[in-house]
């Protein structure tokens, strides 16, 4: 660590609380798929921000659009008509079967307005006593209690506790433990069609489907989490689209307004009768500085394909990725994922290979200790890609 980051890292542990485990340097610029630390050192950038940054650093066209609704309104708070928040309900909507937007600052967020949302229609609009959320295993929905608890994961929860009740799981891919989960107070199905933190686990499209059928046998609802995945980072403009899903409600965020803090939770008409004036609010959602930004990163995002352009360099990684596997199946365990959402499972601990990446250059997520997981921007070149795979490679040869 140079004498520079060591400056910054001093302090971080005078000023912020200690809730994070930092890599060990410090970024100041970026600029498309590229980023440079303190000291200089330019990096290839296959995180995005863990899934946020999808069109890339600094991008030319958000900046102008920043810029522009700066200077007319930044925020007047929910309790006004704002066009630029109608604008990019409008663009959402026009993507997916969904009928009515809610917008929020966060997926933890979003899946929070999910969950409240399921309950109400089910008590208001049903008359049922139906409450509960069934997720399952390998799954992340957010760091908020109620997150927490669909999350059900030991080590995000500890010290926590307790944690709200009504949430319940069973494990991803068994349709059966989900059919016998399944009650009278059973409201909701919530889930990654792929499933980021757990290590870019897509699940598998029979599965999913009888997933939906069952939601649709026993008149609960589907809803899927759609944060990470989502905004074409699978190769459609929603994960679900790959497995021709029709989910009650989606979750999203991430890369909704390019590294702005915003989140929203798009719904049937049928489901959105669950809310009225005053059962749900957030005094940021939606806003007009993070709307107007929004709206041109959806709006880039169709125009330029986006989808199609992270189907067709998913595809191209992973096959390279599979060659490399095949030539060194010693090291490499499991290539996986959709579109722009990659993970690679090594044999061993990955740590030293995740270290020796970043020593090169390359900066990518290490989930569970031997998954090198790949979320890079949508913008990214082939060639960076490709330059990744040789290094890769490299690596895995001369690292111990």
């Amino acid at each position: 660590m140079s004498q520079a980051v060591t400056a910054v890292k001093e302090q971080e542990e005078l000023l912020l609380c200690r809730s994070y485990s930092r890599y060990p340097i410090a970024i100041v610029r970026g600029r498309g798929a590229r980023l440079w630390d303190v000291d200089g050192k330019e990096y290839v950038d296959l995180l995005a921000g863990i899934a946020v940054i999808g069109l890339g650093h600094c991008n030319e066209e958000l900046c102008d659009a920043l810029n522009a609704q700066s200077r007319m309104l930044w925020h007047v708070s929910n309790l006004f008509y704002q066009q630029p928040q109608l604008d990019l309900a409008r663009l959402l909507l026009s993507t997916t079967h969904h009928d009515k937007a809610f917008f929020c600052n966060s997926g933890a967020e979003a899946n929070e307005a999910c969950i409240k949302l399921v309950r109400r229609y089910m008590r208001t609009v049903q008359q049922r006593d139906a409450f509960e959320i069934i997720t399952l295993s390998g799954c992340f929905h957010g760091r908020t209690l109620a997150a927490l608890a669909a999350t059900r994961r030991e080590a995000l929860s500890a010290g926590f506790f307790p944690l709200p009740e009504g949430f319940k799981q069973v494990l991803a891919g068994d349709l059966n433990a989900l059919r016998n989960a399944v009650t009278t107070s059973t409201a909701a199905v919530l889930l990654e069609v792929v499933q980021g933190e757990g290590g870019i686990v897509p699940l598998e499209a029979r599965y999913l489907r009888g997933v939906e059928a069952l939601c649709r046998e026993h008149g609960i609802l589907l809803i899927c989490d759609e944060v990470q995945c989502g905004l074409c980072r699978t190769g459609k403009f929603w994960a679900f689209q790959n497995f021709e899903l029709t989910p009650d409600i989606i979750s999203i965020a991430k890369s909704l307004a390019n590294g702005l803090p915003m989140g929203a939770m798009l719904t049937t008409d049928e489901a959105a009768k669950g809310f009225a004036a005053g059962s749900h609010a957030t005094t940021f959602g939606g806003g007009a500085l993070t709307s107007a930004v929004a709206a041109k990163t959806v709006e880039i995002m169709l125009r330029d394909r986006m989808d199609e352009r992270a189907a067709k360099l998913g595809t191209h990684l992973r096959q390279r990725l599979a060659a490399l596997q095949e030539r060194m199946p010693h090291a490499i365990r499991e290539v996986r994922g959709l579109g722009l959402m990659t993970g690679i499972e090594l044999a061993q601990n990955g740590q030293k290979i995740w270290d020796e990446l970043l020593r090169r250059g390359y900066i990518c997520n290490l989930s569970q200790g031997a998954i090198l997981r790949l979320l890079p921007p949508l913008v990214i070149a082939q060639a960076d890609l490709d330059g990744f795979v040789d290094t890769l490679e490299h690596i895995l040869k001369t690292c111990p």
